[in-house]
């Protein structure tokens, strides 16, 4: 039996049963929808190196979470193409000889209830049994402090280069979760509540939501912001996602193919 790219989108999108957004990113990268795939690698990131694996273990479908030119929209591929940028070409060219079948997969695992991508980091946390039913994405934990969340969020994730602000001493027992980039108005948004010590994020403009904490810390307030990185932020709810859609698809291999941090932190 012959099964198209289009037929494993239309089955993921049957399973995940949210309304398609009238402008979404959720589209086709690169490759044709029609064509013939043998194997499906689910990604956090279709990084290059990514797309090396895949196609090193027999995939040609890529349903990834996040672009694959470096904008959320893909509105940078022609001008890098018109540019002959070095990246873009070496990363499209790969794409094109090995016949890759690009399609993203964002809004609709974020549109899901609960959110995949942020159920995914509270599992692995420990956290899913915590979760407020009146506000999705914050959790009344075990009482713990800043600094020893912070570890726990990086041994937890797999996240090597995380940072974090606030007094490692402080004590938590609420936290929010925004994996990835939600940006500064979310960020704030879930600082400033009176019952939040703490948010999760996965990365931040940092004259934004790490100004902000910074100076609600030196004003005596008891908060806390860990930045996780956007890859290992993001990572294990792909991963779960990858593990339910796989059960779909009997009839080809599927994998979930880590994408690496791409961030080391010097040695201690």
């Amino acid at each position: 039996m012959v099964t198209t790219a289009q037929d494993v989108v239309d089955l993921v999108d049957a399973h995940l049963g949210v309304p398609r957004r009238a402008e979404t990113v959720d589209q086709y990268l690169a490759g044709d929808p029609d064509q013939e795939v043998h194997g499906v690698a689910f990604t956090m990131m279709a990084t290059l190196d990514v797309l090396q694996r895949a196609v090193a273990q027999g995939f040609d479908l890529v349903v990834t979470h996040e672009p694959l030119y470096f904008h959320h929209r893909e509105e940078w591929g022609a001008m890098l193409a018109a540019e002959a940028d070095p990246v873009h070409g070496a990363k499209a060219a790969f794409i094109a000889e090995h016949r890759l079948v690009v399609r993203r997969l964002h809004d609709a695992v974020h549109d899901t209830r609960p959110d995949r991508i942020v159920h995914g980091a509270a599992r692995v946390l420990g956290w899913n049994d915590f979760g407020r039913a009146d506000l999705p994405g914050v959790y009344d934990i075990p009482a713990t402090t800043v600094g020893a969340l912070a570890a726990h969020t990086a041994r937890a994730l797999g996240a090597s280069a995380l940072r974090y602000i606030g007094d490692p001493d402080q004590p938590v027992s609420a936290a929010g979760i925004q994996p990835g980039f939600w940006g500064f108005e979310k960020n704030r948004a879930t600082l400033a509540r009176p019952d939040v010590d703490v948010l999760l994020i996965g990365e931040c403009n940092e004259w934004e939501t790490a100004a902000y904490i910074a100076d609600a810390v030196s004003a005596g307030l008891s908060k806390g912001l860990i930045v996780i990185g956007h890859v290992p932020s993001e990572q294990e709810g792909m991963s779960a996602t990858a593990d339910h859609l796989a059960e779909l698809l009997p009839g080809l291999p599927v994998a979930f193919l880590p994408t690496a941090d791409p961030f080391r932190p010097l040695p201690a």
